[in-house]
C-alpha cells in the first residue's frame, strides 16, 4: 500500500490532462501565432484552455497570461510593478512566503530597494492593525505588496479581501501567490479587489511548466517579457501549447469538483481525519498552526525532539510520501524560514513534516498512514533513547 501525501509539492495528472496534451503534440503543433490552418488551430485550443482557466479563476479570459509556472509568474508581476512605479521604490512581503517571493525580494533587498516585511501573528496569519500602520507611514513609497493566500507548508490562510481593501485605499499595487489555492477552494475575481493572481497547473492535477497571470485591466504592472506579440504582448516566445491545453483540462476538472459539495466535503475532512488519529496515537505531537484558518488539504505537524529527515525516509520505506517544506544541506534538514519565521522552537520545527493531500487521495491511503506514521515515530524515539544510552 502506498499512501502519496504530498500534493503541496505536485499532484498527479489527470487522465483527461495525459488525454488532452497527447491529443494537442499530435494534432495542434503548430506554432499558434502562424496565420496558417495548423496555426489557428493550435490558438484554438490554447485559447479555449484559457477560458477554462479564466472560468475557474472568475476572470475574463483576456485578463489571463499563461507563463512557464508559480515561480516566474510571481516574479514577473513583482518586478513589473516596480518598473511601473519607479516614484514608489519600496515593495512590501512576508517572510512567511514561497521562496520565489521571498528569495526575489532578499536579493531585492540585498541592491538596495527597500523592502517592508509585514509583521505576523505567531500563528501566522498577518497582523492587519501593523498593516494599516505600515500604510499609513510608508503606503506612498511602496508599489507592490506581495502576500500568499495559503501557505505551502502550513496551509495557513490569509485575509487576502482585507488587505486587498487597505492595499486599494492607499493604491498599492496587490499581488497574492495563490498556487496552492487555486482549485482547492472558489476563487471569486470579481469580489477579490485584487491586482494580479498567480496559479499553477501542477498543483490542481495539471502538467509541470505551466501557470498562469490574472491581472486587472489598468493595474500599473509593465510588460512581463517583452520581445513578442504572445500573449497580447505581456509575454514573448512561443507559448506552450499542449501544457496550456492541459492546463486547460485541469481547470475545467477542478471547476467541476468544487460545484460537487457532496464530492468536496469528503475530501475536505481527510486531513482532519488524519489529524485526530495522529495526535490520539502521539500525545506529543504539535500541529502548527491549529487554530488558525487554513487550506482544508494541508497539515504542518511536530514531533518534537525527532529529525524530519530520518522521520521521511522511514515513512518513505513504508509507503508514505510526504515533506518537511525544506531543503537538505550538507547532509543535515534545516529547518524552513516559514518554519522560523513563525518562531517555533528548534525541537518543534526540527521535527516539522507536510502532509498535504488532494481530491485523488483516498480513505485507503489516509488508512495506511494512521497505521504507519504512529509506529515510524515510535520507533524513531527507540531508537533515539538506546542512542542515547550507548553514548553515556
Amino acid at each position: 500500500m502506498q499512501a502519496y501525501l504530498d500534493c503541496n509539492a505536485t499532484t498527479q495528472p489527470l487522465p483527461e490532462v495525459i488525454e488532452a496534451m497527447g491529443s494537442c503534440l499530435r494534432e495542434r503543433w503548430a506554432n499558434p501565432s502562424s496565420v496558417h490552418r495548423a496555426g489557428v488551430e493550435a490558438r484554438h485550443a490554447m485559447e479555449l484552455a484559457r477560458e477554462q482557466v479564466a472560468h475557474l479563476i472568475g476572470c475574463a479570459p483576456r485578463a489571463l497570461t499563461f507563463t512557464s509556472g508559480g515561480t516566474e509568474a510571481a516574479q514577473r508581476v513583482i518586478l513589473g510593478a516596480i518598473a511601473a512605479r519607479p516614484d514608489r521604490p519600496a515593495i512590501a512581503t512576508s517572510a512567511l512566503e514561497h521562496s520565489a517571493v521571498r528569495e526575489l525580494t532578499q536579493s531585492l533587498e540585498s541592491r538596495g530597494t527597500t523592502v517592508h516585511w509585514l509583521r505576523h501573528r505567531p500563528d501566522g496569519v498577518i497582523d492587519l492593525d501593523a498593516l494599516d500602520a505600515l500604510l499609513a507611514d510608508h503606503g506612498r513609497s511602496i508599489s507592490v505588496l506581495s502576500l500568499m493566500w495559503a501557505n505551502n507548508e502550513t496551509g495557513v490562510l490569509q485575509p487576502i479581501r482585507d488587505v486587498a481593501a487597505r492595499c486599494r485605499a492607499s493604491g498599492v499595487v496587490l499581488h497574492t501567490d495563490a498556487v496552492q489555492w487555486v482549485g482547492r477552494e472558489p476563487t471569486e475575481w470579481s469580489t477579490l479587489g485584487i491586482d494580479a493572481l498567480t496559479a499553477s497547473a501542477h498543483k490542481l492535477h495539471g502538467p509541470k511548466g505551466v501557470g498562469a497571470i490574472a491581472m486587472r485591466a489598468g493595474a500599473a504592472i509593465e510588460s512581463i517579457l517583452p520581445g513578442g506579440p504572445q500573449e497580447l504582448g505581456r509575454r514573448a516566445g512561443t507559448e506552450n501549447v499542449a501544457g496550456i491545453v492541459g492546463f486547460g483540462a485541469a481547470a475545467a476538472a477542478a471547476s467541476a469538483w468544487l460545484a460537487q459539495d457532496a464530492g468536496s466535503a469528503a475530501c475536505r475532512s481527510l486531513i482532519a481525519t488524519l489529524e485526530r488519529a495522529i495526535l490520539a496515537a502521539v500525545p506529543d505531537a504539535i500541529v502548527n498552526a491549529a487554530g488558525s484558518p487554513r487550506l482544508w488539504n494541508t497539515s504542518s505537524i511536530a514531533f518534537p525532539g525527532l529529525e524530519a529527515e530520518a522521520i521521511l525516509l522511514l515513512l518513505s520505506e513504508r509507503g508514505v510520501a510526504a515533506s518537511a517544506g525544506a531543503a537538505c544541506s550538507s547532509g543535515s534538514l534545516e529547518p524552513s524560514p516559514v518554519l522560523r519565521a513563525m518562531g517555533l522552537p528548534d525541537p518543534v520545527a526540527h521535527g516539522t513534516i507536510r502532509l498535504s493531500v488532494s481530491r485523488l487521495t483516498t480513505s485507503d491511503e489516509i488508512d495506511h498512514a494512521v497505521r504507519v506514521i504512529p509506529a515510524c515515530i515510535e520507533r524513531l524515539r527507540l531508537s533515539s533513547s538506546a542512542s542515547a544510552r550507548g553514548s553515556r
